[in-house]
C-alpha cells in the first residue's frame, strides 16, 4: 500500500480552548499550525470549552468538553447540583466515545497538570482523567505536550492529576519545576523531556523599539485571588493585589508616562477596568486584544512590562521587551530565569508599589543590554520548541513515505541555513 492509500491519521485537540483565555488558545495556534506544516494530510478536530469559538476562528469542528453546559458555573439550585452529576455520567460515554474516533489526542501546552489558580477536582481535572483513560482503555494516543504542572493540596486533585499523567502515552514539561512537581506526586517523569512553552513557535510581529525613553509602558493585569489552596484568603489577596497594580500604575501616570492595561482573560476584563477607574488619568488606556499575537503587538509597541499572568509575560518576552513577571508561581519565576530576566521578579501577593517602581527604573536603565539578551535567548527557545514538534512526530505519528525521505535525506540538507 503506498502513502496516498494509508487513511490519513485522525487527530483530536483537546482542553479548555476557545473559552476566553488567550493563552490556551495561543497554544492551540501553535499545534494547529505545526500540524499543517509537518503532517498536513491529518484530520484534525477538538473536544474544548468553546466548540463555537474554536470552529469560526481556527476552522477545525468541535465537540463541546462537558455535556452539561453550567459546568463552569456555581451550583446554586438542587436541580443545577443534580445537573452538573448527571452530566460527569454523561461526560464519560461521550469523552470514551469521541477518543475511539481517533488515532492520536493532543493537550496542548496549558497549566492542565497544576492548580496555581482556583480548580475544582470535579471541572477540568475530571475531563482530563476520562481522557487518558479512554484513551489507554481504546488504545489511543494521548500526547499531554509541554504542559504545566505544581504542587497539589486537594487530595482529591492531586490523584486525578496523577492519573492522568501515568495513563497518557507522551508527556513533556514546559520546564523543570513542572516536571519536578508530577514527579513528586508518584509519577515517573525519567523519560520526559522538558521543552519551551509552545506559543514559543508563534510568529513575533516586527516592531522597533519605542526610542523615546518616556514611551509606553505595558501592564499585564490579572483576576489574582492567590492559588488553589488559598481560597479563604482570595479576596484579602485580591485586594492586595489591585491596590498595589493600582498605586504603581498611578506612579507611572503621574510621572507623565502613557499604560497600557492589557488582558490575557475575558476574566480580567473587569480588573483593567477598575485599575482605569481608580486612576483616572488620560494617559492610561486599555487595549483591546483578541488573541496572543494582538498581546504581542501591543508588547513590542512599548518601552517596557510589568505583567502577571503567564502567557502575558511569555508574549512580552518572546518580542524582546524588557519586562518584570508580578510572580504568583515558580513558572513565571523559571520562565523569567530562562530569558536572563530571573532577576527581574516581584511577588503578586505582597506588591509594593513603591518597590516596584524602583525594579522598573532599574529595569529601563538596563533596557537595551536586557534587549540584546532576549534577542539571544529566543533563538536558543525556538529551536527547542522545533525539537520538540520533532519529538512529537517520532512518539505519536507512524512514518510515511516523506518522513521516511526527510528522515534519510543527508543531515546538510535538513539544517537551516543560518
Amino acid at each position: 500500500m503506498t502513502s496516498a492509500d494509508k487513511a490519513p491519521v485522525r487527530v483530536g485537540i483537546f482542553g479548555l480552548l476557545g473559552a476566553g483565555n488567550l493563552g490556551n488558545d495561543g497554544s492551540l495556534e501553535a499545534v494547529l499550525g505545526y500540524l499543517g506544516a509537518q503532517h498536513p494530510d491529518a484530520v484534525v478536530d477538538a473536544m474544548c470549552g468553546g466548540p463555537e469559538v474554536v470552529t469560526s476562528r481556527y476552522g477545525i469542528p468541535a465537540t463541546r468538553l462537558n455535556w452539561y453546559r453550567g459546568e463552569y458555573r456555581t451550583a446554586s439550585s438542587a436541580g443545577r447540583i443534580a445537573a452538573k452529576g448527571l452530566g460527569k455520567l454523561v461526560d464519560v460515554a461521550r469523552t470514551a466515545a469521541w477518543v475511539r474516533r481517533h488515532d492520536v489526542v493532543i493537550v496542548p501546552g496549558t497549566g492542565v497538570l497544576e492548580t496555581t489558580l482556583p480548580l475544582r477536582p470535579w471541572g477540568f481535572p475530571y475531563s482530563l482523567f476520562l481522557l487518558c483513560a479512554s484513551g489507554r482503555l481504546s488504545r489511543t494516543k494521548v500526547a499531554l505536550v509541554s504542559v504545566g504542572g505544581s504542587a497539589i493540596g486537594s487530595r482529591a486533585t492531586r490523584t486525578l492529576v496523577r492519573w492522568s499523567a501515568r495513563l497518557a502515552t507522551y508527556r513533556s514539561f514546559r520546564g523543570a519545576v513542572s516536571r519536578d512537581a508530577v514527579r513528586a506526586m508518584g509519577v515517573d517523569t525519567s523519560g520526559d523531556e522538558t521543552y519551551p512553552d509552545l506559543t514559543f513557535s508563534l510568529p513575533t510581529p516586527s516592531s522597533d523599539p519605542p526610542a523615546d525613553p518616556q514611551g509606553p509602558v505595558c501592564v499585564g493585569v490579572m483576576a489574582f485571588h492567590g492559588g488553589n489552596d488559598e481560597r479563604a484568603r482570595a479576596e484579602e489577596i485580591h485586594r492586595r493585589y489591585l491596590d498595589g497594580t493600582t498605586g504603581f500604575v498611578r506612579a507611572l501616570a503621574e510621572a507623565g508616562r502613557p499604560v497600557r492595561l492589557v488582558v490575557g482573560d475575558e476574566l480580567d476584563v473587569p480588573v483593567a477596568t477598575a485599575i482605569l477607574d481608580a486612576v483616572d488619568s488620560p494617559l492610561v488606556t486599555v487595549a483591546t486584544t483578541f488573541s496572543l499575537a494582538d498581546l504581542m503587538k501591543e508588547m513590542a509597541a512599548a518601552r517596557s512590562v510589568v505583567a502577571a499572568r503567564y502567557h502575558n509575560l511569555v508574549c512580552a518576552l518572546k518580542v524582546g521587551t524588557p519586562t518584570i513577571a508580578l510572580s504568583y508561581s515558580s513558572k513565571s519565576d523559571e520562565l523569567m530565569a530562562q530569558l536572563g530576566l530571573g532577576t527581574y521578579c516581584h511577588p503578586a501577593r505582597e506588591i509594593d508599589a513603591d518597590r516596584l517602581l524602583d525594579q522598573f527604573h532599574e529595569l529601563e536603565g538596563h533596557s537595551a543590554e536586557l534587549r540584546r539578551t532576549l534577542a539571544e535567548r529566543n533563538v536558543v527557545v525556538a529551536r527547542r520548541v522545533e525539537d520538540q514538534f520533532a519529538a512529537l512526530t517520532a512518539a505519536l505519528f507512524p512514518p510515511t513515505d516523506h518522513t521516511q525521505a526527510q528522515a534519510q535525506a543527508p543531515d546538510h540538507a535538513l539544517r537551516e541555513t543560518p
